[in-house]
């Protein structure tokens, strides 16, 4: 059972739902991240995801397209992310972690360190999850086969436009959780309509037998409540990146828990 199985396992076995923040590596400081991570655990994270940045996100918004740049002209790439990761590990072997972002990084990696380095050297730095946005799952079944291989799972967006076919065809591919995107369009755009996640959910559900976490639109306590009502797991990106952006370097990590304390006691009432 990979990491992140197992942590959702055992919220599950404590009627407790997934808190899941999302952060971009290397914003708002190139030697951050591992920093942010530990505190988002100690402040109630199950699973993190960190952004691998990317010059062209297609899925992302103007918040997270803009941290992505930023980092990028701090000189993080994938190789920097990987390094985050394994500095985080040295403390943490329990939080798990998932990278999101695009499949341009990755085949590039694999392209200058030689065939399936980026599996490989994830699964050495104690990444346990992967979600590659323009990935489509009926192409990734070698891809899925070989991060389960090196105990990593395979992530999938579904979205509300998302038919019967395609949640099938993730299905049979997906380990660990598929990411539900509540809202049309890019991160951090509209408002979240909580009676239609609730109408959706049961219908995923009919076809992918792993937990359902919700992201898009989810920005407070109140928010990931009322989707923590209906899902297994909530996960925040625009609305925490928003927060550290301007704050300086000491008070990042203080900034992101502040944030965080009050939505996991939200999840937990």
């Amino acid at each position: 059972m990979s990491r992140i199985a197992a942590t959702l396992d055992a919220l599950k076995g404590q009627g407790r739902k997934a808190l899941i923040p999302y952060v971009t590596a290397g914003f708002p400081y190139a030697d951050i991240t591992p920093a942010l991570m530990h505190g988002m655990a100690a402040a109630g994270a199950d699973i993190i995801e960190l952004g691998v940045p990317f010059s062209d996100p297609s899925a992302d918004g103007p918040v997270i397209q803009k941290a992505g740049d930023r980092a990028l002209a701090l000189g993080i790439g994938l190789a920097q992310v990987l390094a985050m990761v394994r500095a985080f590990r040295h403390q943490d072997d329990r939080t798990p972690v998932v990278l999101m972002g695009y499949a341009n990084p990755v085949e590039r990696y694999d392209q200058q360190h030689g065939p399936d380095a980026f599996v490989r050297d994830a699964a050495a730095a104690g990444v346990d999850g992967v979600l590659i946005v323009d990935y489509p799952p009926e192409e990734c079944r070698e891809f899925a086969e070989k991060l389960r291989t090196n105990g990593m799972d395979l992530i999938f967006l579904l979205a509300p436009t998302s038919t019967d076919e395609r949640m099938q065809q993730v299905a049979q591919v997906a380990s660990g959780y598929v990411y539900y995107v509540s809202l049309k369009g890019v991160t951090g755009s509209g408002a979240l309509d909580t009676a239609a996640v609730e109408a959706m959910l049961p219908r995923i559900r009919r076809h992918v037998h792993v937990p359902v976490g919700v992201g898009f639109g989810i920005r407070d306590a109140e928010t990931a409540r009322a989707i923590g009502k209906v899902a297994d797991a909530v996960v925040i990106g625009s609305r925490l990146i928003q927060l550290i952006e301007d704050q300086p370097h000491e008070k990042v990590v203080a900034a992101a828990m502040d944030f965080l304390r009050p939505i996991r006691a939200a999840l937990d009432a």
